[in-house]
C-alpha cells in the first residue's frame, strides 16, 4: 500500500452552528461537552469526520443526531486549523451553520447532549475557537441575508411582517425603517397574504403571511439589495 511517509497526522472534524428563531427571539443551540478536555463546558455540536464520510455528510449526520433534522438550510462556513486549537491532538475543524424554525423542531432536540437554546446576546463563552466560529457565522448570515432570502428558513409556516422585521433587526443588530421594509417585502413577491390575523399585540391585528416556496426557490439567486448597505446597519 502506498502511503505519504513522514507526514503529520491531522484529524478532521466538523462543528455545527445552529441558529433558530421562535417567532420572537433569535437563538443559538449549544451543548455541554461530554468528554475531556473541557468536559461540561458549553460547546457547538461537533464530531470527527468518518473514514468514508464527506464533510457535508458528516455535518448532516451531526445535525441529525442532535436535532433529528434533515433537509434544513446548512452551509459550510470556513475551516479552522490553528495548531493549538485542540490541546489533545492536531485537529482541523470545518464549520457549518444551520437555520431552523425552533417551534417546528423543538421536540426533536436530543436530551443526550444536554442541548439548550440561548439568546444570541446571552450565550455563554464556548470552548476552543467556537466563539470565533459563531461570530464569523453571524457576519456571513448578515452578508447573505442582504442578497438572498435565507432568513425565511428561520420563520414559522405563517408569520406577520412585524415578526419578519423583528428577525432582520436582530440579525443586523439595528433598527430598520418600517415603511421601507414593508415596501421591500412587498416587492419580492415571495409572500402569500392570508385572511387570518395575529391580534396578540393589538386589536387591529397584523395579517399572517406564508412563503410561496415555488417562487422562493426560483428567486433565491436574484434577491439583491433587500438590505441596502448592510455593513452600515451592524453596530
Amino acid at each position: 500500500m502506498i502511503t505519504y511517509s513522514d507526514q503529520v497526522r491531522v484529524l478532521v472534524a466538523v462543528d455545527c452552528i445552529i441558529f433558530g428563531f421562535d417567532g420572537d427571539q433569535l437563538q443559538i443551540l449549544l451543548i455541554k461537552r461530554g468528554f475531556q478536555p473541557a468536559k461540561d463546558q458549553w460547546s457547538l455540536m461537533g464530531g470527527f469526520v468518518g473514514k468514508k464520510e464527506t464533510l457535508d455528510g458528516a455535518a448532516e449526520r451531526i445535525l441529525f443526531e442532535l436535532t433529528g433534522l434533515k433537509d434544513v438550510y446548512l452551509e459550510q462556513l470556513s475551516a479552522y486549523g490553528n495548531p493549538e486549537r485542540d490541546p489533545i491532538e492536531r485537529t482541523v475543524s470545518v464549520a457549518y451553520f444551520a437555520l431552523i424554525d425552533i417551534n417546528t423542531y423543538k421536540t426533536q432536540i436530543s436530551d443526550r447532549y444536554h442541548a439548550e437554546w440561548f439568546l444570541i446576546n446571552e450565550a455563554p463563552s464556548l470552548i476552543f475557537d467556537h466563539n470565533n466560529m459563531v461570530e464569523e457565522a453571524q457576519k456571513r448570515i448578515r452578508y447573505k441575508a442582504a442578497l438572498h432570502p435565507i432568513l425565511f428558513e428561520l420563520m414559522p409556516t405563517k408569520f406577520t411582517i412585524p415578526q419578519l422585521q423583528n428577525l432582520y433587526e436582530q440579525v443586523y443588530n439595528a433598527k430598520i425603517d418600517n415603511r421601507n421594509f414593508i415596501r421591500k417585502v412587498n416587492s419580492t413577491d415571495l409572500l402569500i397574504k392570508l385572511t387570518e390575523k395575529d391580534k396578540s399585540s393589538s386589536k387591529r391585528g397584523a395579517f399572517y403571511y406564508t412563503l410561496d416556496k415555488t417562487k422562493y426557490k426560483a428567486k433565491f439567486q436574484s434577491f439583491l439589495n433587500f438590505i441596502p448597505n448592510p455593513e452600515n446597519l451592524i453596530s
